[in-house]
């Protein structure tokens, strides 16, 4: 019987050179459906205790999604999974574009990679033969470069996954490259490649991925592209600047319906919300110290989002994606052609650092993307070095003569470039601000703004304290792609499944700084339903839109020939974050050291801005969250009832 999930695994040794299938039960597949669910419960069994992440023992996984090919829409989506080198404990890191229907068409829903190779070396599947391939002349040569060489060898039908400088180099924030720079970019996971000599994943398959019932699959999109489809004139983008000005200044605070964000993904793409974000108080400032009033409207117009839009010559949609967030960009200097950068990229290389000059931006998020390193993390680590340097911590002597003043635009694209050649001071710096503090000693660990080591996203706890909970709580620390107080009103989860609480249309902003059993509701209900999505191989924007628009879980029973309920579903979600987090105690992670700096808690509270005198009472929210989850309140480690009660065995 079809069930949208291809039943196995390839697993391969890089040491010995060997290949293994292996058929994954049915079982476990209702269990952790397919995707970070499944790569959670392989790696949890057989990536052994104090496995150096960096080592062979340490096993790389590239999953696919279980509905990814089976005609749902919004899933494209991959994910990399393995022990993080930055955090020292349960990595995973998610991208779109084109790779994850390609792992499927292999026939497999993941690929995972023991040992180390002796030599550089390229896994290719060919549909007719798994072989290593000589990558010796392709060690050194960026991601881009990298996938056009591949491509050109093995045809414009192939599928590529790979690792630029920054992976090659062990950097501790580099990623995994698809699609022309598009990375797969948290955890650090890239360097867990490059330390395995594993320069890509070169993948041709023709298998056919059947879903359980094809007609209701294809019913049910239809019905969920009526929604995606819906839109509003376009206004033009400035105003989107005094729309987050006044979100932050009034006192009430309007329910999101992610129907508004949608319609703003399809204008603009994610950098909608740059100088909203900014206004509102959502995007940290100045290393986290400042506020919108340093980064005021004369400043933040230069990230303005028709900053980034003017020069986009055509959408970018990653496979079965009606939206089209993305974006491809010509633009002027070294490189003529670029992904439109992210949010995320546009304000940690932005507003983080006081940077005003959109065309560095364009330029570092091509570099980086090259490269394969995290732009979040870079920007958090720059910003680190910027705040030693003012404080006399870090010389000209240290900085190879780059004077690190905020905002100097010159000196920020310098200290870039030497940290993904790992030269002089970017050597100290490509690890992340973490690992730099140590090395820097002075003091300096007090400008270093991280959760458990993975420095957090753009989008600030002081204004939504969902944000600040899940960056200390999460199995992969400093994250905003599992929860916030937002997205749980954008879910809108409490109408298909029984139990959660509704959010009232309209309340009063103080509300959310209260830390009471509802917001622990919410935080546990996100970080289930987004394990749903990864397993599921689902973008977190089409789900933005609401769980009666986007059926993920019809979508599941359709695909999979089950008949689960929504709740049974979020059942499997509390599974995947469990033993994630059971992961993390098996290699001694003390889940409290994941606890996000205090700077970024509001302690102390900032003085101006949008979110003055604000504080996350994090300490109360992060007991009750573990004891919503069943695990030790004071500990965060899962009880042995609780992993008992959903069939965790070690």
């Amino acid at each position: 019987m079809a069930k949208g999930y291809m039943g196995k695994v390839l697993f391969v040794d890089l040491s010995t050179g060997e290949f293994k299938e292996e058929p994954i039960p049915d079982t476990v597949y209702e269990q952790y459906l397919s995707g970070q669910g499944l790569g959670a419960y392989i790696l949890y069994n057989r990536i052994p205790a104090g496995a150096d992440p960096l080592g062979p023992d340490n096993i790389l996984g590239l999953v696919s999604g279980l509905l990814t090919g089976t005609g749902s829409l919004f899933s494209g989506r991959w994910s990399v999974v393995g022990k993080s080198p930055l955090t020292g404990g349960w990595g995973d890191a998610n991208c779109g574009g084109q790779f994850s229907p390609a792992i499927k068409h292999c026939g497999y829903d993941g690929i995972f990679f023991s040992g180390i190779s002796p030599k550089p070396v390229y896994l290719l599947i060919d549909n007719t033969t798994i072989q290593l391939m000589d990558a010796a002349e392709l060690w050194g040569k960026d991601a881009v470069e990298t996938e056009e060489s591949l491509m050109h060898a093995h045809g414009d039908d192939a599928r590529v996954a790979c690792i630029g400088p920054a992976g090659e180099r062990l950097s501790l924030i580099s990623g995994i490259c698809n699609d022309r720079g598009r990375i797969a970019a948290r955890s650090g996971l890239g360097a867990v490649m490059g330390s395995k000599k594993l320069k890509a994943v070169v993948l041709k398959g023709y298998k056919r991925i059947v879903p359980n019932n094809r007609d209701e699959m294809k019913h049910l999109s239809q019905k969920c592209n009526r929604w995606v489809q819906f839109d509003l004139p376009k206004w033009p983008g400035f105003l989107n600047a005094y729309l987050g000005a006044g979100m932050g200044l009034i006192p009430n605070q309007m329910a999101m319906d992610g129907m508004l964000y949608k319609v703003l993904l399809r204008l603009w793409g994610t950098g909608s919300m740059n100088q909203m974000s900014v206004g509102m108080g959502d995007s940290p400032i100045k290393n986290w110290k400042g506020s919108n009033v340093d980064f005021g409207p004369s400043r933040s117009k230069t990230v303005n989002c028709d900053v980034f839009t003017k020069c986009e010559v055509v959408k970018y949609h990653c496979y079965s994606c009606p939206l089209g967030c993305g974006g491809i960009c010509s633009i002027t200097g070294k490189y003529s052609e670029t992904h439109k950068p992210e949010y995320e990229t546009v304000l940690a290389l932005g507003g983080l650092l006081m940077n005003e000059d959109a065309d560095s931006i364009f330029y570092l998020n091509e570099l980086l993307n090259r490269a394969g390193m995290d732009t979040i993390s870079t920007g958090g680590t720059v910003a680190f070095a910027i705040e030693c340097y003012e404080n006399g911590i870090l010389t000209r002597d240290d900085t190879d003569g780059l004077e690190l003043t905020w905002g100097n635009t010159n000196a920020i694209v310098g200290l870039i470039h030497k940290m993904i050649k790992r030269e002089g001071i970017g050597d100290i710096l490509a690890d992340g601000s973490k690992a730099a503090s140590k090395r820097i000693g002075k003091g300096s660990e007090r400008f270093a703004i991280h959760a458990g080591g993975q420095e957090p996203a753009m989008h600030d706890g002081r204004g939504d304290p969902g944000f600040a909970l899940h960056y200390s709580v999460e199995p992969t620390p400093g994250r905003h792609t599992i929860g916030a107080q937002l997205y749980y009103e954008m879910f809108q989860l409490w109408k298909k499944v029984k139990g959660l609480p509704k959010i009232k249309p309209l309340y009063m902003k103080n509300e959310k700084y209260v830390a009471d059993a509802g917001k622990i509701q919410q935080a546990g209900a996100c970080s289930k339903f987004m394990n749903v999505i990864n397993g599921s191989g689902l973008c977190m924007f089409g789900c933005f839109i609401g769980i009666k628009r986007t059926p993920t879980f019809e979508w599941l029973n359709a695909a999979t020939g089950w008949n689960k309920t929504p709740n049974e579903y979020m059942d499997i979600g509390e599974r995947i974050q469990t033993i994630k987090q059971a992961f993390n105690v098996k290699h001694g992670i003390e889940p409290r050291q994941f606890r996000i700096h205090d700077r970024a808690l509001g302690i102390p509270p900032l003085l101006t801005g949008a979110n003055k005198g604000r504080t996350v009472a994090i300490d109360k929210l992060t007991h009750d969250y573990w004891e919503h989850f069943g695990w030790d309140p004071e500990t965060g480690k899962p009880k042995p009832e609780t992993l008992s009660r959903l069939g965790i065995t070690n």
